[in-house]
């Protein structure tokens, strides 16, 4: 009878380790996924390029400056489609150099591009049979500028991809627009209206059949904007895409589709994405040429956003928009510049890294490697603590040598305490944006969650942990260390929201407290789940004060995610040192 029950257990054992490996085994389909991905995923950083006729205008129309994004203009200024295409005639870019380009987005740190073959105008930057609405064949240029730059980018060892607006086409009869999903009309009657399916037949899919035969291999097909596709349309295009089982695409062929990436536009998720995924971003506020657009976000800015992109797990695909003439501004060439210099130095710290394995680092972020079953951790540093020791949080492991890495004969004096690892920082080493130490371990680390969770009936939640997601433009507001505290400064724009992570076991009633120097009264509202409460900011007295914001309910225990929001209406500017959540009893 032993026998028999122990045989059973046994058997019952190799069972569930057969599901086991099942469920993580990779299918042949996943292994072939990683690899095509393979190159993308070790690049992290990509140049994209918005450029067309919208170029030409940049941004004025008839004397009037257009609000919104340059590219766009057609639509924003309500340009009929006739007006539209003389602009062509005025398309004549003889400064283009696409060997230029290429060697800026490659000395900048850049592994891949990706460029506009089609906007939303409808204009091809490319020579195409399927309509004559081309650049080689509508404007005085008579060159094909793609395949000038496909060659340039072979020559130099960048990837390329194209982007091409699928459905939306304000220039055909049968392309979509802003609102027809609604029933809205297209702004110029003189355009009589087909259906979808004969401009897909006519002009999408053959252009798009184009650019994947006639450029010596595209690595990425960027989709835009599905509005008013359907899945017969995107069944289509996706066959086509099919013939090509190395090419990349992402998300944005139809709702339905998830592509190879996802594609946040303007904003870095919080924590990183279960699958892989992209920012785009501006460096200013328009992703085309735009002559009066001046709000250009700093080097160091989009350094640190490149590495904290890198941090969760992702890719940053940063805009320029060349000018009609076929320049990139001089203000997007410093800053490629600039960041080509920090990547120079520093690039291994961003390029085939992993999402940091800590929740929250308060003076900046991590990045990390495996190799042969060890660990390399990349610490950047964007703030030195002012006692010149760097904490890094609930971690244990073997070290193996700690130094910088710009100069790995700078080593670092550390030991372990409270479960923390502490550095010594050296004085003589900082670099002003961005300084990377790194941390060799012999196998893997352990890492204890620093995330907020409830203690003695509290949860704090500091401004150091919070993710602040500023508008692509604008008064970007921004984390300042006193010495002392973080704050949250520079809150102007009602655009801006705060959240944060934080896990509780015991759900319920909590109130909220803000800790805030309130310079201009104003209205927020904290929400948590379904759960909102909105409540007055009273201006204050120039300090830091304690606000009750009011009551609110935590449905069940676990993760959490608060979001602290503007009322547009009635917003002031603010400092904010965080938030405390006290449960009721």
């Amino acid at each position: 009878m032993n026998r028999i029950i122990l045989l059973a257990g046994i058997l019952l054992l190799l069972n569930a380790c057969g599901k086991q490996t099942q469920q993580t085994a990779k299918t042949e389909e996943e292994i072939k996924h990683d690899q095509k991905m393979e190159w993308w995923r070790e690049a992290r950083f990509g140049m994209f390029i918005h450029w067309g006729l919208y170029a030409v205008p940049a941004g004025e129309w008839d004397g009037k400056e257009i609000p919104g994004i340059s590219e766009w203009i057609m639509l924003r200024a309500g340009i009929p489609v006739k007006e539209y295409e003389k602009l062509a005639l005025q398309f004549n870019p003889i400064k283009f150099d696409a060997e230029k380009w290429v060697l800026s987005a490659k000395n900048a740190g850049m592994k891949y591009i990706v460029i506009t073959s089609k906007h939303h105008d409808g204009f091809a930057m490319f020579r195409s049979k399927a309509s004559n609405y081309n650049i080689y064949d509508a404007t005085p240029f008579k060159r094909d500028p793609l395949a000038e730059l496909a060659a340039a980018c072979r020559k130099h060892g960048i990837r390329l991809g194209f982007y091409y607006s699928q459905a939306q086409d304000w220039h055909e009869a049968g392309g979509t627009y802003s609102g027809i999903e609604s029933g809205k009309p297209h702004w110029d009657p003189e355009l009589k209206r087909d259906s979808l399916m004969n401009y897909i037949n006519g002009k999408a899919l053959p252009q798009v059949k184009e650019i994947l035969e006639n450029y010596g291999g595209l690595d990425i097909l960027w989709w835009d904007t599905p509005i008013g596709m359907t899945e017969e349309a995107a069944r289509l295009l996706q066959n086509e895409v099919d013939k090509y089982p190395n090419l990349i695409t992402n998300n944005r062929l139809y709702r339905p589709c998830p592509g190879d990436f996802s594609t946040p536009e303007q904003h870095v998720p919080p924590t990183g994405l279960d699958y892989d995924w992209e920012v785009c971003m501006t460096m200013n506020t328009s992703w085309g040429y735009k002559w009066y657009d001046n709000e250009w976000k700093s080097s160091e800015t989009l350094i640190k956003m490149l590495v904290d992109i890198a941090s969760k797990g992702g890719n940053l695909l940063l805009n320029v928009g060349p000018t009609a003439e076929g320049l990139i501004p001089d203000s997007s060439v410093i800053r490629l510049e600039e960041i080509g210099n920090w990547m120079n130095r520093n690039g291994e710290s961003v390029y085939g890294t992993t999402a940091s394995p800590f929740f929250k680092l308060t003076w900046g972020r991590c990045t990390k490697k495996i190799e042969n079953g060890n660990t390399t951790l990349y610490l950047h540093v964007f703030d030195w603590p002012k006692d010149e020791l760097l904490r890094v949080p609930g971690m244990d492991a073997k070290i193996r040598d700690i130094y910088l890495l710009k100069n790995p004969k700078q080593k670092f004096a550390w030991k372990f305490e409270d479960n923390d690892l502490l550095l010594h920082a050296p004085k003589v080493i900082f670099d002003p944006i961005n300084t990377v130490i790194v941390v060799k371990i012999n196998g893997e680390p352990e890492i204890t969650s620093n995330k907020p969770s409830l203690a003695e009936g509290k949860i704090s939640l500091p401004a150091e942990f919070a993710d602040i997601h500023n508008p692509g433009y604008g008064t970007q507001a921004r984390l300042e260390n006193s010495g002392e505290t973080f704050k949250i400064t520079r809150w102007i724009d009602p655009r801006v929201r705060v959240e944060w992570m934080f896990t509780t076991d015991e759900p319920g009633m909590y109130q909220a407290e803000a800790l805030v120097n309130v310079k201009q009264s104003g209205a927020a509202e904290l929400a948590i789940g379904e759960n909102k409460v909105k409540s007055e900011i009273p201006q204050g007295n120039g300090t830091i004060q304690k606000i009750v914001l009011g009551e609110i309910k935590i449905d069940k225990a676990g993760d959490q995610l608060l979001k602290f929001t503007p009322v547009k209406e009635n917003w002031g500017e603010i400092e904010l040192s965080g938030i405390v959540l006290s449960k009721k009893q």
